[in-house]
Protein backbone atom coordinates (compact mmCIF):
# COMPACT_ATOMS: atom_id res chain seq x y z
CA UNK A 1 0.00 0.00 0.00
CA UNK A 2 1.36 3.63 -1.10
CA UNK A 3 2.18 5.97 1.92
CA UNK A 4 1.99 9.83 1.58
CA UNK A 5 4.75 11.83 1.71
CA UNK A 6 6.23 12.75 4.72
CA UNK A 7 7.10 16.40 3.66
CA UNK A 8 5.03 18.59 5.42
CA UNK A 9 1.63 19.62 3.90
CA UNK A 10 2.62 17.73 1.11
CA UNK A 11 -0.17 15.91 -0.43
CA UNK A 12 1.62 13.83 -3.37
CA UNK A 13 2.21 9.92 -2.75
CA UNK A 14 5.77 8.66 -1.58
CA UNK A 15 7.56 7.04 -4.87
CA UNK A 16 10.49 6.14 -2.72
CA UNK A 17 12.38 5.56 0.74
CA UNK A 18 15.63 8.02 1.75
CA UNK A 19 18.02 5.36 3.23
CA UNK A 20 19.69 8.24 5.00
CA UNK A 21 16.56 9.33 7.02
CA UNK A 22 14.10 6.18 6.57
CA UNK A 23 11.57 8.55 5.14
CA UNK A 24 8.91 8.25 2.44
CA UNK A 25 9.01 10.98 0.05
CA UNK A 26 7.46 11.87 -3.20
CA UNK A 27 9.60 12.31 -6.26
CA UNK A 28 9.56 15.98 -6.38
CA UNK A 29 10.76 15.93 -2.52
CA UNK A 30 13.04 13.07 -2.21
CA UNK A 31 15.00 15.45 -5.40
CA UNK A 32 14.67 18.34 -3.11
CA UNK A 33 16.26 16.35 -0.21
CA UNK A 34 19.09 15.08 -2.34
CA UNK A 35 20.28 18.09 -3.48
CA UNK A 36 20.05 19.39 0.23
CA UNK A 37 22.77 17.04 1.40
CA UNK A 38 24.71 17.34 -2.33
CA UNK A 39 25.09 21.05 -1.19
CA UNK A 40 26.36 20.19 2.39
CA UNK A 41 28.99 18.72 0.01
CA UNK A 42 30.57 21.63 -0.93
CA UNK A 43 31.43 23.32 2.72
CA UNK A 44 32.63 20.07 3.45
CA UNK A 45 35.48 20.02 0.59
CA UNK A 46 36.13 23.74 2.03
CA UNK A 47 37.21 22.70 5.35
CA UNK A 48 39.34 19.71 4.01
CA UNK A 49 41.23 21.73 1.44
CA UNK A 50 41.86 24.56 4.07
CA UNK A 51 42.81 22.07 6.56
CA UNK A 52 45.37 20.11 3.62
CA UNK A 53 46.62 23.92 3.37
CA UNK A 54 47.08 24.42 7.14
CA UNK A 55 48.89 21.45 7.13
CA UNK A 56 51.22 22.40 4.21
CA UNK A 57 52.08 25.87 5.96
CA UNK A 58 53.11 24.00 9.59
CA UNK A 59 56.22 23.78 10.83
CA UNK A 60 56.81 20.84 12.67
CA UNK A 61 60.17 21.94 13.91
CA UNK A 62 58.58 25.04 15.67
CA UNK A 63 56.14 22.71 17.32
CA UNK A 64 58.58 20.28 18.81
CA UNK A 65 61.30 22.67 19.54
CA UNK A 66 60.66 23.34 22.83
CA UNK A 67 60.82 19.57 23.37
CA UNK A 68 63.86 19.13 21.82
CA UNK A 69 65.52 22.16 23.71
CA UNK A 70 64.96 19.96 26.73
CA UNK A 71 66.47 17.20 25.26
CA UNK A 72 69.53 19.87 23.96
CA UNK A 73 69.30 20.84 28.06
CA UNK A 74 69.76 16.71 29.09
CA UNK A 75 72.31 16.71 26.44
CA UNK A 76 74.42 19.25 27.90
CA UNK A 77 74.33 18.37 31.44
CA UNK A 78 75.46 14.95 30.93
CA UNK A 79 78.25 16.19 28.80
CA UNK A 80 78.81 18.60 31.55
CA UNK A 81 79.01 15.92 34.02
CA UNK A 82 81.37 14.20 32.06
CA UNK A 83 83.70 16.63 31.74
CA UNK A 84 83.96 17.20 35.07
CA UNK A 85 84.75 13.81 35.82
CA UNK A 86 87.40 13.91 33.43
CA UNK A 87 89.05 16.76 34.20
CA UNK A 88 88.73 15.36 38.36
CA UNK A 89 90.78 12.20 37.05
CA UNK A 90 93.20 14.64 35.09
CA UNK A 91 94.15 16.51 38.39
CA UNK A 92 94.10 12.97 39.90
CA UNK A 93 96.58 11.76 37.79
CA UNK A 94 98.95 15.13 37.37
CA UNK A 95 99.16 15.04 41.33
CA UNK A 96 100.31 11.32 41.12
CA UNK A 97 103.01 12.45 38.54
CA UNK A 98 104.09 15.53 40.36
CA UNK A 99 103.97 14.04 43.52
CA UNK A 100 106.82 11.37 42.12
CA UNK A 101 108.77 14.94 40.57
CA UNK A 102 109.44 16.35 43.36
CA UNK A 103 110.30 13.74 45.45
CA UNK A 104 113.02 13.28 42.80
CA UNK A 105 113.73 16.20 43.19
CA UNK A 106 113.94 17.04 46.76
CA UNK A 107 116.41 13.90 46.88
CA UNK A 108 117.91 15.53 43.57
CA UNK A 109 118.65 18.67 45.78
CA UNK A 110 120.23 16.90 48.97
CA UNK A 111 122.51 15.02 47.02
CA UNK A 112 123.44 17.63 45.11
CA UNK A 113 123.88 19.88 48.36
CA UNK A 114 126.22 17.51 49.86
CA UNK A 115 128.58 16.61 46.51
CA UNK A 116 128.98 20.52 47.02
CA UNK A 117 129.62 20.62 50.47
CA UNK A 118 132.58 17.98 50.49
CA UNK A 119 133.68 19.96 47.27
CA UNK A 120 133.83 22.87 49.17
CA UNK A 121 135.20 21.54 52.37
CA UNK A 122 137.93 19.61 50.29
CA UNK A 123 137.90 16.67 52.18
CA UNK A 124 136.14 13.12 51.95
CA UNK A 125 136.30 9.68 52.71
CA UNK A 126 135.88 6.57 50.62
CA UNK A 127 132.81 5.48 52.99
CA UNK A 128 131.49 9.20 51.74
CA UNK A 129 132.18 8.32 47.57
CA UNK A 130 130.39 4.79 48.14
CA UNK A 131 126.91 6.39 49.91
CA UNK A 132 127.10 9.12 47.10
CA UNK A 133 127.39 6.85 44.47
CA UNK A 134 125.04 4.15 45.29
CA UNK A 135 122.50 7.05 46.39
CA UNK A 136 123.34 8.55 42.58
CA UNK A 137 122.65 5.15 41.27
CA UNK A 138 119.11 5.04 43.68
CA UNK A 139 118.20 8.46 41.61
CA UNK A 140 118.89 7.20 38.88
CA UNK A 141 116.98 3.79 38.97
CA UNK A 142 113.91 5.97 40.02
CA UNK A 143 114.32 8.87 37.34
CA UNK A 144 113.75 5.93 35.47
CA UNK A 145 110.74 4.54 36.54
CA UNK A 146 109.43 8.47 36.51
CA UNK A 147 110.28 8.52 32.30
CA UNK A 148 108.75 4.87 32.04
CA UNK A 149 105.87 5.53 34.51
CA UNK A 150 103.37 2.23 34.35
CA UNK A 151 99.84 3.09 35.85
CA UNK A 152 96.24 1.24 35.47
CA UNK A 153 93.48 3.60 34.64
CA UNK A 154 90.39 1.31 35.31
CA UNK A 155 86.96 2.62 33.35
CA UNK A 156 83.31 1.28 33.19
CA UNK A 157 81.45 2.07 30.25
CA UNK A 158 78.90 4.43 30.70
CA UNK A 159 74.96 2.26 30.42
CA UNK A 160 73.12 4.33 28.14
CA UNK A 161 70.26 3.52 26.65
CA UNK A 162 66.53 4.38 25.99
CA UNK A 163 65.02 4.21 28.98
CA UNK A 164 67.10 7.51 30.47
CA UNK A 165 64.40 9.54 28.23
CA UNK A 166 60.80 8.71 27.92
CA UNK A 167 58.98 9.95 24.87
CA UNK A 168 54.93 10.06 24.86
CA UNK A 169 52.45 12.29 25.00
CA UNK A 170 50.07 13.32 27.12
CA UNK A 171 46.28 14.96 26.85
CA UNK A 172 46.25 18.66 27.75
CA UNK A 173 45.93 19.64 31.30
CA UNK A 174 46.63 16.01 32.47
CA UNK A 175 49.39 14.78 34.57
CA UNK A 176 49.93 10.84 32.70
CA UNK A 177 51.42 8.41 35.70
CA UNK A 178 52.10 5.97 32.83
CA UNK A 179 55.53 8.78 31.98
CA UNK A 180 56.76 7.68 34.80
CA UNK A 181 59.01 4.90 35.04
CA UNK A 182 58.34 1.52 36.85
CA UNK A 183 59.08 1.50 40.42
CA UNK A 184 62.35 0.47 41.04
CA UNK A 185 62.44 -0.20 45.01
CA UNK A 186 60.67 0.57 47.72
CA UNK A 187 62.13 2.54 51.03
CA UNK A 188 60.28 1.54 54.25
CA UNK A 189 59.92 4.42 56.84
CA UNK A 190 59.16 4.50 60.61
CA UNK A 191 56.28 6.78 61.40
CA UNK A 192 56.74 10.51 61.77
CA UNK A 193 59.95 10.06 59.23
CA UNK A 194 60.15 13.69 56.89
CA UNK A 195 60.63 11.86 53.77
CA UNK A 196 63.41 13.27 50.89
CA UNK A 197 64.95 16.47 52.25
CA UNK A 198 67.24 17.59 49.46
CA UNK A 199 69.04 16.11 47.17
CA UNK A 200 71.17 15.87 43.83
CA UNK A 201 72.68 13.34 40.94
CA UNK A 202 73.97 10.87 43.27
CA UNK A 203 72.55 11.05 46.61
CA UNK A 204 69.03 11.38 48.57
CA UNK A 205 69.25 12.57 51.81
CA UNK A 206 66.53 11.37 53.80
CA UNK A 207 64.83 11.29 57.43
CA UNK A 208 64.50 7.63 58.88
CA UNK A 209 63.47 8.80 62.28
CA UNK A 210 65.65 9.17 64.41
CA UNK A 211 68.67 9.20 62.11
CA UNK A 212 69.67 11.27 58.88
CA UNK A 213 70.38 8.74 55.79
CA UNK A 214 72.29 9.28 52.44
CA UNK A 215 70.96 6.61 49.78
CA UNK A 216 72.95 6.19 46.54
CA UNK A 217 71.07 5.60 43.46
CA UNK A 218 70.61 2.45 44.20
CA UNK A 219 68.67 3.08 47.28
CA UNK A 220 71.26 1.95 48.92
CA UNK A 221 72.30 3.30 52.54
CA UNK A 222 75.70 4.37 52.24
CA UNK A 223 75.71 6.82 55.61
CA UNK A 224 73.71 7.26 59.09
CA UNK A 225 73.55 9.84 61.37
CA UNK A 226 71.63 10.03 64.64
CA UNK A 227 69.89 13.28 64.73
CA UNK A 228 69.32 14.94 67.64
CA UNK A 229 68.71 18.73 66.92
CA UNK A 230 65.06 18.81 66.73
CA UNK A 231 62.72 20.34 63.95
CA UNK A 232 63.99 19.53 60.02
CA UNK A 233 63.83 21.99 57.54
CA UNK A 234 64.24 21.73 53.55
CA UNK A 235 66.68 23.66 50.94
CA UNK A 236 64.28 26.79 51.24
CA UNK A 237 64.01 26.73 55.08
CA UNK A 238 60.47 25.16 55.43
CA UNK A 239 59.90 22.72 58.20
CA UNK A 240 58.71 19.18 57.04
Amino acid sequence: MSQPCAATKCPRTSRGLCDCCTQHLCLQHLSEHNTSLISQLNPLSDDINALGDRLKMLNIQEVVCGYRQKLEEWRMDSHQKIDYLFEKKCQELNRLADTKVEKQQEEIVQIKSKVAQLIQEQETTRQDIDVLTSTIHHLKEQMDKIEQMCLTITTRPLLIDDTLIFIKEKTEHEFDLSTLPPIYKNIKLPARSKLVINSNDRFLLMHQKPNICLVDRDINVVKVVLWTHGDIYDSLGQQL
